[in-house]
């Protein structure tokens, strides 16, 4: 164990009333080492339900940095303001800052922003003096943010992060002492659609520390602090709802205050959140609109002071394109295809899906879920599955075509997948599975699953999208703080769809809802016929939708007078879906209908924008004329990109600072995740080359975590080989560990139970593990078979019977294996098909009826 360890100074920590310092913590011949402060550390036991570390003070610390004491930060409170028009939100944030320090002060703020965002209006207010940022190509935005600080100027630089597009940075700099400061930044955002047709604004209240690979650099990504201790600053929301259709309701897991209707014909209403909101999940709304499906075209007016024939200038029009499946598509399954299924087992992977009670970890539920998945693939299809962390593995050398034999095999290596393959890269495992040659007439889909915390999500996006002509991604980011940038990435970059599973969610819904999108048909062959109006697409081309995906289409409109009330235009989307052509048309009025702040000239700018930055990573591009077109954009439309930053500087004295700048990061809401005390030791890291955690995350009391689990903002992603089993510390929670091994059992779940004895044929056999589903005994299926009737033709049927009759409500999770089922019985040409089932019935106690089964 652990005798002494040297800490250093640049971190402080609260570990039971002791202030422990982990801005570099090594682990050399195992003795953790830094640099300034000897602690003493005793073992109190070895026991595993009794041991943990107790930390007894050598010398005070007398560091004068941010504490878990009395100590104050700066930022205060955030006031959000949400203004929702049809499918588009205006999101305006107000961060407030107070500066009780006795020097001048620094602060940093890192916080995340929804994927496809676009920030476009930056201002910030010192007492009563306010300043207005502009934007400006970065490296300059940075040398006069430096220049300003120097000259005893305040100034404030927003920037969003070079590795990943929802990340920005916010220095608010030389706050004198005593000093307040309001920052306000707003920004767009296009609502995402949700498989119950509602419309999601989602406020990140999380944001979890990405893992960088070896040799890429750290950035913003790299200073973001976690903390786990209670955020010391509270927020205040309110949203502001309009829509050319009625508003049917307005949902959210946050408590909200009732909704409040504002006109008749209820197409605008105000919703807030109520007060003493935790940050211990994202504040979500779900927004009901009557008629979801039906095309619509809205046109905005152009910037009175811009210049005509810009972007600015010039009319836009948004389109929104949602495609309506008849009952005939669903219902039809492609038995082709190439699935590789992409597991995430990084460290990180074995925290909890929540904070609540029997929270499962996310590697024991993804193992469930790609569990169901195989149990799923239609015979004669291929697959193989990846595992990656610090490194990659694959079950199989290539790809393998699905059989009872293959398909155990998968089995049997998944039971056996942990979260323990160190950190987190992706590319590698990604650019593998690229190299190895598709097989005809078999699509390549992947199925990613992963807790997103990535540093290089751009490098990983080009890598996709420069094979996207040859497969579909499916990405699923588990738990709270998945970087959107990287699921919605992955997905949109290869036509494919990317799904969240967060707090309670159950996994295995929403990817079978994935998987029914990779077998069904999508819509394909899309074009667009304008009249009456001439355009230039400010958006990407749809090349492919599925069912519940939607399309918003931006172009600016060229030489037409808004002002006109008679003047109209005209759009025509034709496309294919199962096989038949179908075109949706609507008419549209060139007269503005509200005003709606720009709103969708910058959403259409942003898109150009992103489309620039993309084009920009391909091989043999002209970067440089890219990015001045990028920089032209963001300029003109105040939108921001990867290559300009918001500057805003308060000329005041211009005399030069007399105390120094202390430096601050504020700690970023992020949620209490729990780690399963399977792995509850918190794991130091191997020899001196590496580090326990990126600094400057927090490492104190596990202040709103089960006490029978860990925070696991506190455990790094480390390799395999990083330690033996008896390398490791252990820091005591709050609670102590009063742990029952039996408490930790989970019971056995009998859809899970049942999935698994299914074959790949579809069938299921007669065995007591059957029985014992269906609260039976062998002795007592077996007695009850009807003549001339096939033992694992009757399992199959009872099987089918008492998942309509027990697990209706789990449908979309076991609905290919019911397929599967039905289409095997129906090739064994049972004759008494109708006494089997009414005997099933009569057996599990149910009144299934024989066409409810599908057969």
């Amino acid at each position: 164990m652990v005798d002494e360890v040297l800490v250093s100074a640049e971190e402080i920590l609260v570990v039971d009333e002791v202030l422990v310092s982990a801005e570099e913590i090594l682990v050399v011949d195992e003795v953790l080492v830094s640099a300034e402060e000897i602690l003493v550390v005793n073992e109190a036991a070895t026991d595993f339900q009794q041991s943990c570390i107790k930390i007894e003070k050598k010398k005070k610390m007398n560091c004068g940095l941010l504490t878990n004491k009395n100590e104050p930060v700066p930022l205060k409170h955030i006031e959000v303001d949400l203004q929702v028009h049809g499918h588009v939100g205006m999101v305006t944030s107000t961060l407030q800052y107070v500066n009780e320090e006795k020097s001048p002060l620094e602060a940093v703020f890192v916080f995340p922003m929804p994927s496809g965002a676009a920030l476009c209006q930056f201002s910030a207010k010192i007492a009563d003096k306010e300043i207005v940022a502009e934007v400006q190509e970065k490296q300059e935005a940075r040398e006069q943010y430096d220049d300003a600080l120097s000259s005893g100027e305040e100034a404030f630089l927003l920037e969003e992060s070079e590795e990943s597009v929802d990340v920005f940075k916010l220095s608010v700099g030389s706050l004198p002492p005593g000093q307040s400061a309001a920052v306000t930044f707003i920004y767009i955002i296009e609502l995402s659609v949700q498989a119950d047709h509602s419309l999601q604004f989602c406020l990140p209240a999380v944001l979890n520390p990405r893992y960088t690979p070896a040799g890429t650099g750290g950035g913003i990504v790299s200073e973001i602090t976690s903390s786990s201790t209670a955020i010391p600053y509270s927020l205040s929301f309110t949203a502001h709802v309009s829509s050319p259709n009625p508003i049917t309701k307005v949902e959210s897991k946050c408590s909200l205050e009732p909704l409040m209707f504002l006109n008749t014909d209820h197409t605008n209403a105000k919703v807030s959140l109520c007060a003493g909101h935790k940050f211990d999940q994202d504040v979500e709304l779900n927004l009901y609109y009557q008629n979801p499906h039906q095309l619509t075209a809205i046109v905005e007016a152009g910037a009175p002071t811009a210049e005509p024939g810009t972007l600015m200038g010039d009319p836009v029009v948004m389109v929104s394109f949602y495609p309506e499946f008849p009952e005939s598509v669903m219902s039809s399954v492609s038995s082709c295809g190439e699935f590789v299924f992409v597991m995430d087992r990084s460290g990180s992977m074995s925290c909890s899906m929540h904070n609540g009670p029997g929270a499962q970890e996310r590697i024991v539920c993804a193992r469930d879920t790609l569990l169901l998945l195989l149990k799923s693939l239609p015979m004669g299809c291929y697959f193989n599955i990846y595992g990656f962390g610090s490194h990659y593995e694959s079950f199989f050398p290539k790809s393998v075509q699905y059989s009872q034999d293959t398909m155990e095999q998968a089995v049997r290596k998944v039971k056996e997948m942990g979260a323990d393959m160190g950190g987190t890269e992706i590319l590698q495992p990604l650019e593998h599975i690229y190299k190895q040659p598709c097989i005809p007439n078999h699509p390549r889909q992947l199925f990613i699953f992963t807790d997103g915390e990535v540093g290089n999500t751009k490098d990983v996006l080009q890598c996709v999208r420069s094979n996207a002509d040859f497969h579909r991604c499916f990405s699923f980011g588990i738990g709270e703080g998945a970087s959107s940038a990287l699921i919605r990435g992955l997905a949109e970059d290869s036509c494919g769809h990317a799904q969240f599973i967060t707090g309670t969610e159950r996994m295995q819904a929403k990817v079978m809802q994935s998987l029914r999108y990779a077998l069904q048909p999508a819509v394909i062959d899309i074009t667009e016929d304008w009249k009456g109006v001439s355009c230039t697409r400010l958006s990407s081309a749809i090349t492919s939708l599925f069912h519940g995906q939607r399309a918003l289409i931006y172009a600016q409109l060229k030489g037409e007078d808004c002002q006109k009330p008679d003047a109209k235009g005209k759009i025509t989307i034709r496309y294919h879906l199962g096989g038949q052509e179908v075109s949706n048309t609507v008419d549209f009025s060139l007269m503005p209908a509200e005003k709606s702040r720009l709103a969708i000239h910058r959403l259409g700018a942003r898109s150009l924008i992103r489309s620039l930055e993309r084009d920009a990573q391909d091989e043999g591009a002209d970067k440089e004329a890219l990015k001045t077109r990028v920089v032209e954009l963001s300029k003109q439309s105040g939108v921001s990109s990867s290559h300009t930053a918001f500057i805003a500087v308060h000329k005041g004295s211009g005399q030069a600072m007399k105390q120094p700048v202390v430096k601050r990061r504020i700690p970023t809401p992020m949620l209490m995740m729990a780690c399963s005390m399977k792995s509850s030791r918190l794991m130091a890291a191997p020899m001196a080359s590496r580090r326990l955690m990126a600094a400057p995350m927090a490492l104190g009391r596990c202040m709103a975590a089960p006490v029978n689990s860990f925070c696991c903002a506190m455990v790094p992603d480390l390799p395999t080989n990083a330690l033996g089993a008896s390398d490791y510390a252990m820091v005591e929670c709050d609670g102590g560990f009063d742990i029952n091994p039996e408490s930790l059992e989970v019971p056995k779940d009998p859809l899970l139970q049942l999935i698994s004895l299914q074959k790949a044929s579809g069938c299921w056999e007669m065995e007591a593990e059957l029985a014992e589903v269906f609260g039976r005994t062998e002795k007592d299926l077996n007695g009850q078979i009807p003549a001339q009737v096939k033992p694992d033709v009757w399992a199959t049927l009872l099987a089918l019977i008492w998942l309509h009759g027990f697990k209706i409500d789990a449908q979309v999770e076991w609905q290919f294996l019911a397929m599967k089922a039905v289409a095997w019985i129906r090739s064994q040409k049972v004759v008494n098909q109708s006494a089997c089932v009414q005997a099933g019935n009569a057996l599990l106690g149910c009144q299934i009826k024989e066409d409810a089964l599908g057969l």
